[in-house]
């Protein structure tokens, strides 16, 4: 098979732009597309197209969904009193692959950072306060990532909250299972001893 040499670069350099992909896996991704079957490479075209276009984000919650309100916030049997806050619609599949969190979410878009211009007005604070209205909501759980971004984004956000007289609560974080304490940073292992539990 002949390659236009124009249109694998720049099929390489697509694949160059998304997150985590380099120059040497671009290329091998560029080239494995190229070596799909036509029909195959327009099924991948196709879905690409159709999920950009009709997944959205829920109205309620702002997860990624392709109905209007996503099927957590659809689902009548979540308990409706705890929000867990998160950064990304990756975090809610990491949370209900666990199975073990059975309240709803609410997706900030973000983190606070002024380096890269990113302020609380980009950020879906707002449709979050308003959900608050609800007297049903007792708790809220702020799941941002622990760096100096997620921390000044969940204090923040918990500042905001705290005057309504709902309760703000932070994920522990510490010592990953299987994790060796020699190589832990120190705002590991402080984390680690806040968040200890009895035994």
């Amino acid at each position: 098979m002949s390659y236009n040499i124009n249109a694998l670069s720049e099929l390489s350099e697509q694949f160059e732009k998304l997150p985590g992909i380099g120059r040497k896996t671009a290329q091998r991704l560029a080239f494995y597309v190229l070596g799909m079957s036509a029909e195959d490479a327009q099924r991948f075209a196709e879905t690409i197209v159709r999920a950009h276009r009709e997944i959205k984000r829920c109205k309620v919650c702002q997860n990624l969904s392709d109905t209007e309100v996503c099927s957590v916030c659809a689902d009548e049997g979540r308990d409706r009193s705890t929000i867990c806050v998160v950064e990304d619609p990756r975090d809610v599949f990491a949370f209900e692959r666990t199975k073990e969190y059975f309240g709803i979410y609410h997706i900030l878009g973000g983190l606070i950072s002024p380096i890269d211009g990113i302020g609380p007005d980009k950020l879906y604070i707002k449709e979050l306060l308003a959900r608050l209205n609800n007297s049903e909501v007792k708790e809220i759980i702020m799941a941002t990532s622990p760096t100096v971004e997620g921390e000044a984004t969940a204090m923040y956000v918990s500042r905001l909250i705290k005057p309504l007289g709902i309760k703000v609560t932070r994920l522990a974080y510490g010592i990953p299972v299987g994790g060796v304490l020699e190589y832990a940073d120190e705002v590991t292992l402080y984390r680690a001893l806040e968040g200890r539990s009895e035994l």
